[in-house]
């Protein structure tokens, strides 16, 4: 597992007392996601070029690249959003673009900069989308409405519109509205991005509880002690290809570095050459 040297995660009980998730059962030959040869052309430039990979149902995987490296592509095409030059993308065994009805009632899609309706209260925000998704109504949807926004810290938010939320809170009543459905993938980009540390903790915390409950995490993040502290294995891509997929011992002996961090075990796998040459010129003494 990649998970190693992070926090203590004792306090995940706390959410089965008050967050209900209903996902299947964990197991680890069941695959979650699969991502079969995608390819994604823009003229001549292959954003993605051949990706391939697995996720089993339970695990979180961080996917990890510079920017511009095609994870935000990659993801756009598993949830269906952006449809591939060629190969195809698999939720749950279920192809997302010749099925894409049935992929996507199973999954949920963060985006880096989620698109969540200005106009709308946040408690208005989640009814709307459980609406959409033909949840049925009654105390059972609204208790789990409180309880997410409770967790989130947004329930003393009564008629304040999401347009004045700074991005923080957008990210959390994203993530709410993914959650309020009980999909069995999650797909996340940059999910921690602009929440403050406690925040950032609180949905560490969730996302690893969710997993130990079956649900599939695939989390973009550029925060490397995250995906360190709570991810499984991590998938490193590098200009539109996959350079390395494993956990934190599999990396290691990849890239011969026996006990190298995460930081490293990226750094040395995405780094050409030209840019370790540009790095010691700069810090060449002068002359």
């Amino acid at each position: 597992m990649v998970r190693e040297g992070g926090p203590d995660w004792g306090d995940s009980a706390w959410f089965a007392g008050n967050l209900p998730v209903m996902a299947p059962p964990a197991s680890n030959g069941h695959i979650a996601i699969e991502a079969l040869n995608l390819v994604k052309r823009y003229g001549v430039i292959r954003a993605v070029d051949g990706v391939n990979f697995q996720i089993r149902r339970g695990e979180i995987v961080g996917f990890l690249g510079a920017n511009g490296a095609g994870k935000t592509t990659t993801l756009r095409m598993l949830c269906g959003l952006l449809t591939p030059t060629s190969g195809a993308a698999l939720i749950d065994g279920i192809d997302i673009f010749t099925r894409p009805l049935e992929a996507k009632a199973r999954l949920g899609y963060l985006d880096e900069e989620p698109f969540v309706h200005p106009h709308l209260t946040g408690r208005e925000f989640l009814t709307y989308i459980a609406d959409l998704y033909r949840m049925p109504r009654g105390p059972e949807r609204q208790q789990r409405m409180e309880r997410l926004l409770g967790l989130f810290e947004l329930a003393d938010r009564n008629g304040e519109l999401i347009g004045a939320y700074s991005h923080g809170m957008r990210q959390k009543i994203g993530l709410a509205s993914l959650l309020i459905r009980e999909p069995s993938v999650l797909l996340l980009d940059e999910p921690t991005n602009g929440l403050d540390p406690r925040s950032g903790r609180l949905v560490k915390d969730l996302l690893e509880e969710l997993a130990s409950r079956g649900t599939t995490v695939l989390l973009s993040t550029h925060i490397l002690e995250v995906a360190q502290a709570l991810c499984h294995r991590v998938a490193i891509i590098d200009r539109g290809h996959i350079v390395a997929t494993g956990t934190m011992d599999e990396l290691r002996t990849q890239a011969g570095a026996e006990h190298a961090s995460l930081e490293d075990l990226f750094l040395k796998l995405t780094a050409g050459p030209e840019s370790r040459e540009l790095i010691e010129r700069l810090l060449a003494p002068k002359q």
